[in-house]
């Protein structure tokens, strides 16, 4: 069971309306979502589903399902279950996707001041990762924060674009991550292109203008060993 994504085509949908496919011990799969599944770093979405009756179902988690394609809301233990069929609206927590989106597209920029392969990462509410293999002597966290705020502060608008296999394939250098392969299986891949500044594969969620960011920091810089030097941010409050 196929879940079609609002969220690729809209990241700034708080709530929508979906029709339930099925409910198992996994958990439940909708038709179409505004919630984001784990993966490329970025974690799943909560929030909640509510019934016409008023019932409020509150999801603690979103994967993708064991079907490609299909996304599973798993909501907390106590929660009721709704039947196939029925229709439900969806309530994002948007204040924690919103955090997510700006550091989401932060790690965008980082990833164009320090010019290394990225050997890993991840994204917090409160705080972000990327790690790179590179020579701890040339990690500077006043350096990397200053001509990060510089990249934000050029108030660049974002926009998704979608490539062939194919034309990855035949632009390797696209892909900065040596750790998270672009998503594949559909025979096209979703690019976010800051025009003058970055363009890479990615699936997650991202701000409509880079100025929304806001001003970051640099919180930490630390040896995670020999390949993995780990650069942690946050937004200023």
């Amino acid at each position: 069971m196929s879940t079609e994504l609002l969220f690729r085509d809209d990241a700034y949908l708080k709530s929508a309306t979906a029709r339930v496919l099925g409910v198992h011990e996994r958990g439940i799969e909708l038709d179409r979502t505004i919630f984001y599944p784990l993966g490329g770093g970025q974690p799943g979405d909560t929030g909640v589903l509510l019934r016409q009756s008023g019932e409020r179902i509150v999801i603690a988690d979103t994967r993708k399902g064991e079907t490609p394609g299909s996304v599973v809301h798993f909501p907390v233990p106590e929660a009721s279950r709704p039947e196939p069929g029925e229709i439900l609206t969806l309530e994002l927590d948007w204040e924690r996707r919103y955090a997510l989106m700006r550091l989401h597209t932060a790690l965008h920029l980082l990833s164009c001041v320090v010019v290394a392969p990225v050997s890993g990462g991840n994204i917090a509410p409160d705080r972000a990762r990327l790690d790179f293999d590179i020579d701890m002597n040339l990690l500077d966290a006043e350096r990397i924060t200053h001509e990060t705020n510089a990249l934000i502060a050029r108030g660049v608008a974002t926009e998704t674009l979608w490539i062939t296999d194919a034309e990855l394939d035949a632009h390797p250098e696209l892909v900065k991550t040596m750790s998270v392969q672009p998503p594949r299986g559909v025979g096209r891949v979703r690019l976010l292109k800051i025009p003058g500044i970055d363009l890479q594969p990615c699936g997650g969620t991202h701000v409509g203008n880079i100025a929304e960011i806001g001003a970051i920091r640099v919180t930490r810089i630390r040896n995670e060993g020999k390949r993995n030097k780990r650069v942690e941010i946050a937004l200023q409050p």
